[in-house]
């Protein structure tokens, strides 16, 4: 009996008041502070007429470009169709590679155009300027134009027989 007594008044303690007082669960002053950035502030994009020029140059390039490749897929789709039943290694399939291997240099000419605008607008990136509108169209351009190459050159040569 007197343990259990004993153990009553212990389990009781547990139930006491403190005296210690608990610190509230409302939020602190760090708490609700808002640390967000700042917004930046649109920059204002100042024209370049240099950049413009190097710009217009590349466009003119790969529409030049472009119409070498153009040229280069009516020659090699000829040249596909009347290998497409030949076996490796014959003079119409030889041909054929021989076309796509001259669409692979033009497309080549599309990857170092692609390299003079990045090339631009690294510099400008490095220089602390915004991006240029104007190049990054040009760009996107460029990068389609590589992406079109490539898709119609890996058309072309899934038609002919593997070497």
């Amino acid at each position: 009996m007197k343990r259990a007594l004993v153990l009553g008044l212990l389990l009781l303690g547990g139930c006491a008041q403190s005296g210690n007082r608990f610190p509230s669960l409302l939020p602190r002053a760090i708490e609700v502070r808002d640390d967000a950035e700042p917004m930046a502030a649109t920059p204002v994009i100042i024209a370049d007429a240099a950049l413009d020029a190097k710009i217009a140059e590349a466009t003119l390039a790969l529409e030049i470009i472009k119409t070498a490749f153009e040229a280069g897929v009516n020659r090699a789709e000829t040249l596909v169709t009347s290998a497409q039943r030949q076996a490796a290694g014959t003079t119409a399939w030889l041909d054929a590679q021989s076309a796509l291997a001259d669409l692979d240099i033009v497309r080549a000419d599309v990857s170092s155009a692609i390299s003079d605008l990045d090339r631009l607008a690294i510099d400008r990136a490095a220089a602390g300027n915004a991006p240029y509108p104007a190049l990054e169209a040009a760009r996107a351009d460029a990068r389609t134009q590589y992406n079109d190459a490539r898709t119609i050159i890996d058309m072309l040569a899934a038609q002919l027989a593997p070497a």
